[in-house]
């Protein structure tokens, strides 16, 4: 199952290198990370995504919880939560794909950042399921480049996180 794994750790040097080892330590691969700075600069957040069975996440979990940078440690999974991802699409246009390309884009409420004679700059925020989606629109010979951030999310009606 995947899991979505918030960390709030010290904002230090090494720090980000003994949760990602801990992962690593154990075998388990992680799908996707985020980090930054907190509004307290002395904090940063990371983001998690794995994939593994309820018991295994629970022993991840508790094995970040003794690590001596990290603050909190919360499997957004196991909440209400809500979670974005950002996307940045660099696709090819010419006058024959643009209506069903304008149309994609459209139906997604993605936003065109930059415009070329010949590409689209696109931008899609959104749940990583919707940023699948979009890509599986578009032919792959179609798609010039992509980018995109990883997950991060909050937990809803708690005050942390």
């Amino acid at each position: 199952m995947r899991h979505i794994i918030s960390v709030l750790l010290e904002n230090e040097s090494g720090a980000l290198s003994r949760v990602a080892g801990l992962f690593s330590a154990r075998g388990f691969n992680i799908e996707s990370l985020t980090v930054a700075a907190t509004h307290d600069s002395t904090l940063s957040k990371m983001t998690i995504v794995s994939i593994g069975d309820d018991g295994i996440i629970e022993q991840i979990v508790k094995q970040l919880n003794k690590l001596i940078d990290v603050v909190e440690v919360t499997d957004l999974t196991a909440h209400e939560h809500i979670e974005r991802e950002l996307l940045l699409l660099k696709i090819d246009v010419n006058s024959i794909t643009q209506a069903d390309i304008d149309k994609q884009i459209d139906d997604f409420s993605a936003k065109i950042i930059d415009v070329s004679e010949d590409t689209y700059l696109l931008e899609l925020a959104g749940k990583s399921q919707k940023i699948n989606d979009f890509l599986a629109t578009f032919k792959t010979t179609k798609i010039l480049e992509v980018a995109r951030t990883g997950v991060t999310g909050v937990c809803q009606n708690r005050e942390n996180n």
